[in-house]
């Protein structure tokens, strides 16, 4: 799988941010990234973050039989490794020319320079040798691999330490941890590498190129040096002609660079062995940043609770009293009492509105003959009388209207009341069953009254 490349768009946006100065990430032209050392809980891991870019070194060793043509020193490998974890340019299990060009600089840059000393690998000349392997694998890929993987070995290799040797005859014991301490390896320096890129033709230059502006660069310079000022390679790519001047200016920013990097590696190295050795928390996990929201909490302290009763006393002696209640009870009936402004209770009994309410959406029962209904429960019902006489010449099928007046709606109400308050009784309904007559002797007959119709021809 291959990255996006960058628009036209993109393209020009870039190249002309270069040309007035400025970076998309607000650094100026020579201004290097952060820069993160950290090592893990064993000897010889370390893993630097310069930006987005991380990389993570890992340094091993092993005896093994020198070669014959130096029988006194011992073997030391350089391994880069680009996995499409890093970046999805990057493909696994094969090396491309990107990944080639890595490991021969990266090699140059550490093994051809000596920064190790090999002669200090041997155990017995011509027989044991010490084999020193670096592995570097890029974790994520946002420009500068060459740069963050020389801090990373270098580092690397400076926190490694090795088992102690005994050699007794041609016997050779090996100490493990627990009964010697280890010995760090014979650094001579530390060689770093700087990166340019170079665009319009070497017009404008920047230092520590991100991904992006790797992508729109005419072509670059590694420049790998050391604190002393010693030039250790130099490597260009990209068909670009570069004047003297501009090599002399880039050597000059690598100093300066080199100085504060290698400063950076030596303050790092110093933490972790004081943590070590005093016995605090090491390693990555101790190295990632706390959550935002407990990383400025203050630490536990003591408090004096010595007078907390009296100052409480006080507080309670000075502040008001609060206001007395008076709780009304006020008795409606007997046996009813009520606390507060509330009524009398009327659960289940119906009130006089409701009463109408409900008698006068009652439909009305009509007879065989079409004639209106006498309500037989209320005997004591005034008469009502009819608005219109039956005319039996009249063809219209009205029915007529019953008129009531006022006096009689008072009188229907307040009978029905009573009779419905006689019927929550359950002693009562029970003596004016057994004393009411019987349907067939004391029913009273129906009017019947005639309806306006049609005359029958």
């Amino acid at each position: 799988m291959r990255d996006v490349p960058l628009s036209n768009v993109e393209r020009d946006f870039l190249l002309a941010a270069i040309e007035k100065g400025k970076r998309l990430d607000g650094r100026q032209t020579y201004d290097y990234r952060n820069i993160k050392i950290t090592f893990g809980a064993e000897r010889g891991c370390c893993e630097v973050q310069l930006g987005q870019t991380r990389v993570l070194s890992q340094v091993s060793c092993e005896v093994t039989q020198p070669r014959a043509a130096r029988p006194n020193e011992g073997s030391l490998i350089v391994n880069l490794e680009l996995s499409p974890m890093a970046s999805p340019s990057f493909e696994a299990g094969r090396f491309s020319e990107y990944a080639v060009e890595l490991n021969r600089l990266l090699e140059r840059c550490i093994r051809e320079t000596r920064a190790l000393d090999l002669e200090s690998l041997c155990i017995v000349s011509g027989e044991k040798v010490w084999h020193i392997r670096i592995d570097t694998h890029v974790l994520n890929h946002d420009g500068s691999l060459i740069d963050a993987a020389s801090i990373a070995t270098i580092a690397a290799l400076s926190h490694f330490r090795r088992p102690d040797v005994t050699v007794i005859g041609e016997s050779v014991t090996i100490h493990p941890p627990e009964d010697r301490d280890p010995v760090p390896l014979s650094v001579h320096h530390m060689p770093v590498c700087i990166t340019f890129a170079f665009y319009l033709e070497g017009k404008y230059l920047l230092v520590d190129p991100t991904e992006k502006e790797e992508s729109v660069m005419d072509g670059n310079m590694v420049m790998a040096m050391n604190v002393h000022r010693e030039v250790c390679t130099v490597q260009m790519s990209g068909g670009m002609l570069l004047l003297k001047d501009q090599i002399l200016r880039c050597a000059q920013i690598s100093t300066v660079k080199v100085a504060e990097i290698t400063e950076l590696i030596k303050k790092a190295l110093e933490n972790d062995t004081r943590a070590r050795s005093e016995g605090k928390k090491f390693g990555f996990a101790e190295s990632l940043p706390v959550n935002r929201i407990t990383a400025n909490k203050e630490e536990s302290q003591e408090i004096d609770t010595s007078d907390a009763m009296e100052t409480a006393q006080q507080i309670v002696e000075a502040a008001d009293l609060p206001a007395k209640v008076e709780v009304k009870v006020e008795t409606l009936g007997s046996g009813v009492g009520v606390i507060g402004e509330g009524g009398q209770n009327s659960w289940a009994i119906p009130d006089e509105e409701q009463e109408m309410d409900r008698d006068a959406e009652d439909p009305r029962e009509m007879d065989e003959n079409g004639g209106e209904e006498k309500d037989e429960s209320k005997p004591n019902q005034p008469k009502r009388t009819m608005g219109h006489e039956d005319d039996d010449d009249d063809d219209s099928e009205e029915e007529a209207t019953v008129t009531i007046d006022q006096t009689e709606i008072g009188g229907f109400t307040k009978s029905k009341q009573t009779e419905t308050s006689d019927d929550l009784d359950l002693s009562l309904a029970l003596k004016k069953s057994s004393t009411q007559p019987t349907a067939a002797s004391g029913a009273i007959p129906k009017k019947k009254t005639k309806r306006k119709g049609k005359k029958a021809k």
